[in-house]
């Protein structure tokens, strides 16, 4: 029964459409499709008249259909359509076959599946006319529509949510805060489905929504943040214009109330007390104090200040940016014996005063500081704090320069003792009495040596020497006149032979080491010891100088060329001082200008320039002599080599080198002696034996017993080396003498000719010993080669044999 009325509800709604797009239909009367009317088309009947098309475009369907069979959307039929099923309808596009389907025959479209406008408005479909047997199209191919018919199904959201808006505390009423705005997916142009009107469901109490634009506004003036700083008010929108039956959708809008300055600041308390002990330094925090403000932000910031005359003298109040607190400091020392309780007002204003505001009264408020000074014992202080004392530099030693005072500030009044730093006083040149302070001097003063001393004082009380009081004071040297004048430097002034009378000569002034508080006074005059001079005199200018002038014609300075002017210099005292410089005046000889030449001794003044022509003479002599020099070594460079060229060989140069082996016993030409001799001059040897004779080396000496000699190299009374020894000493000599040349004289020592030889040494170059020690017997068993050799040491150790014998 229900799904037959859901049934008949279905169609009687289809029917209110199709009636209400009857006008649209009824002006429709041609198919769509391509080439419709054109001539020789088939559509064309004969006798003109137009084969009428199909009478549809458009269906509608109610959306959110819940029936269980397909429900029934429109029918599609063709005027060639003779009921005979003849014809073969069908449709495609957006869901031909699955949402919608066609009976082939009857034409009938049905939806199989439930719609939602909201998703999709219409589908666009193509219906076809065919012919069944032969499947040729009988009609164009025409587009057609399916709408989806809306129904309030779809109830107002607000899509732009959560809403949090601001309103200022104290806004008046009708304050705009924020707007809303919800949306209806239903259609706009059918009914009043998406007609939206707000209203208020929660929070009307303070704020109220416009119907139809849904701005949210204020409802009352005294929205007051300190009390209530936000407000969740929900909203509500319903569709169907606010009708009975319409849907609605609500949101939560939160509103933050924003502050404002209209909370003067206020302090907790009325008074407040600290403590503080008075030897604290200047710029020490005392506490800290905050006054209350119910504002947030910047209207909370604030300043503090101190109001009472006392307090500003005495105290200072800073503002702490961070936590708005008044950070109280000393600013004066304090002194528990003077004043032990300070009472300071400080004041507290906000830095932001709105004006809107100011009827609600003053923006500030005050409290009471009270500050106790706590005693603490307290080194002693001097008094009168003057640091500057004076004496005179010829004050004796004990004398009393002048007189410290310092007391013990504390009430119990302790007695004091002073001392001096030695620290600034190592030199222990002055002193100062324990009990009265009292400053005198130690060892001799010298203003010359140091004028001022920079000493410091110590004052301790007595029994407690940790309370200690520096004071630094500065002692200044009087001047005495204790130092007489003195010339500036040693002068020495000249004159020339041609002097005339009345010429200056030299100018004088003198130095003093004092420093009288009336400036220098210097008097000149000869000293005694000068009366008889008749050749100079001295001019006292009057201006602590004085000039010397000459007093006769011209000077001779073969007769004296130095002349001593003893000067007398006295100052003004008191007690006056005076000393004695004497002025050295030398008589020298100069030109027509005056210009001085040359003095008797040396040439006392040289002219500061030379003429071009001096200068280049002086340039052409110091080259000559640089030529000179250059000539010398050259020559005795070229001298040494020409010696060391021709009268002494180098050794080196004469050595002959043989590398054959030689041609045996029979083989005497295989080398010349007298080739290896030929260095030498071995007639001196000869010489220096004693005789010439044949039998002793002349020229008839038996070769044979001149070869057999020759291993027998040994030291023996009968031979003579000083040719050697002075060879080698003149060569020692010039390698000495001569750093350009190489040393090319060196020893080469062969101690040890090896442990594994067989065969001992043949080298008679260490043979000290006689001949007799060795036996050479053995050299006849070495060959052919050897022979002769050996008979040759064998014969001499004959004959030695019967020399000794």
């Amino acid at each position: 029964m229900a799904k037959g009325l859901q049934g008949f509800l279905c169609t009687m709604l289809l029917l209110f459409c199709a009636i209400q797009e009857l006008g649209s239909w009824a002006m429709h009367t041609a198919v769509q499709g391509p080439g419709l009317g054109e001539p020789g088309d088939p559509a064309l009947l004969a006798g003109g008249r137009v084969k009428r098309g199909w009478v549809w475009n458009q269906f509608f369907v109610v959306e959110e259909y819940t029936g269980t069979e397909p429900l029934y959307v429109g029918k599609i039929h063709s005027d060639s359509d003779e009921g005979d099923g003849s014809i073969k309808y069908t449709i495609s596009g957006e869901g031909a076959g699955t949402i919608f389907l066609i009976d082939e025959i009857t034409g009938d479209i049905h939806a199989t599946e439930r719609l939602d406008r909201e998703q999709k408005t219409f589908y666009t479909l193509r219906a076809q006319a065919r012919d069944r047997q032969t499947d040729q199209l009988l009609e164009p191919e025409s587009e057609f529509i399916i709408k989806v018919q809306d129904i309030n199904d779809s109830e107002p959201r607000f899509l732009e949510g959560p809403y949090i808006g601001s309103v200022a505390e104290l806004s008046p009423v009708g304050t705009s805060v924020m707007q809303v705005m919800a949306s209806d997916a239903d259609d706009p142009t059918y009914g009043s489905s998406a007609r939206v009107v707000y209203s208020v469901l929660e929070g009307e109490q303070h704020f109220t929504v416009d119907s139809k634009t849904g701005v949210i506004r204020t409802a009352v003036a005294d929205l007051d943040r300190e009390t209530q700083d936000r407000y969740e008010v929900v909203i509500r929108a319903t569709d169907m214009a606010g009708q009975l039956g319409g849907l609605s959708g609500s949101t939560t809008v939160t509103i933050v109330v924003t502050d404002v300055n209209d909370n003067p600041p206020r302090f907790p308390q009325k008074m407040y007390q600290f403590s503080i002990v008075e030897t604290a330094p200047v710029g020490t925090a005392i506490g800290r104090v905050k006054a209350e403000d119910s504002d947030v932000g910047e209207n909370t910031d604030m300043t503090y200040q101190v109001k009472d005359e006392e307090g500003v003298e005495m105290f200072k109040v800073t503002t702490d940016s961070n936590t708005q607190e008044a950070v109280i400091t000393v600013q004066k020392p304090l002194d528990y014996e003077s004043k032990k309780v300070h009472t300071v007002v400080v004041e507290a204003l906000n830095k932001f005063v709105d004006p809107r505001f100011v009827d609600l009264g003053t923006f500030r408020d005050q409290t009471i500081v009270r500050v106790s000074v706590l005693d603490v014992d307290e080194p002693p202080e001097f008094r009168p704090p003057s640091n500057l004392m004076e004496v005179q530099e010829d004050a004796h030693v004990g004398s009393i320069v002048g007189v410290v005072t310092a007391l013990d500030p504390d009430t119990a009044n302790h007695p004091v003792r002073y001392a001096i730093d030695r620290s600034t006083d190592a030199e222990r040149i002055f002193d100062i009495d324990a009990k009265t302070g009292a400053i005198v001097t130690g060892k001799v003063l010298d203003r010359e040596t140091a004028g001022w001393h920079n000493i410091t004082v110590l004052a301790m009380e007595a029994d407690n020497h940790s309370q200690v009081s520096r004071a630094s004071l500065r002692i200044r040297i009087l001047d005495v006149n204790d130092n007489p004048p003195e010339l500036a430097t040693p002068y020495e002034a000249a004159v020339c032979e041609d002097a005339k009378p009345g010429q200056l000569i030299q100018t004088i002034s003198v130095v003093d080491r004092d420093e009288p508080q009336s400036g220098h006074r210097f008097y000149f005059t000869l000293a005694p010891e000068a009366t008889n001079n008749h050749h100079f005199s001295l001019l006292d200018i009057q201006d602590n100088t004085a000039a010397v002038h000459t007093q006769r014609v011209g000077f001779n300075r073969q007769e004296q060329d130095v002349y001593l002017l003893p000067i007398l210099v006295v100052d003004s005292g008191p007690p006056a001082l005076s000393s004695t410089g004497t002025l050295t005046i030398r008589v020298c000889g100069c030109d027509s200008s005056g210009a001085i030449q040359s003095c008797n001794s040396t040439a006392y003044v040289v002219s500061a320039t030379l003429s071009p022509g001096a200068l280049i003479a002086l340039l052409v002599c110091i080259l000559i002599l640089v030529v000179l020099v250059l000539l010398i070594l050259t020559l005795k460079r070229h001298h040494k080599s020409h010696l060391t060229s021709e009268d002494d060989e180098d050794m080196r140069d004469n050595v002959i080198k043989y590398n054959d082996e030689g041609g045996g016993e029979q083989d005497t030409e295989a080398y010349d002696m007298s080739a290896l001799r030929s260095l030498y001059d071995f007639s001196e040897i000869k010489a220096g034996d004693g005789g010439g004779g044949p039998g002793e080396g002349g020229p008839g000496r038996n070769p044979a017993s001149e070869l057999h000699a020759l291993p027998q190299w040994v030291q023996s009374p009968d031979l003579d080396f000083s040719v050697f020894r002075d060879y080698i000493c003149r060569k020692v000599e010039q390698a000495d003498e001569d750093l350009s040349v190489p040393p090319y004289d060196s020893f080469q020592t062969y101690a040890f000719e090896g442990s594994d030889s067989p065969v001992p040494s043949l080298s008679s170059i260490n043979t000290w010993s006689s001949g007799s020690e060795q036996d050479f017997s053995y050299l006849g068993g070495w060959g052919p080669r050897f022979r002769q050799l050996a008979a040759l040491y064998a014969g001499r150790r004959g004959e030695e044999d019967s020399e000794e014998s």
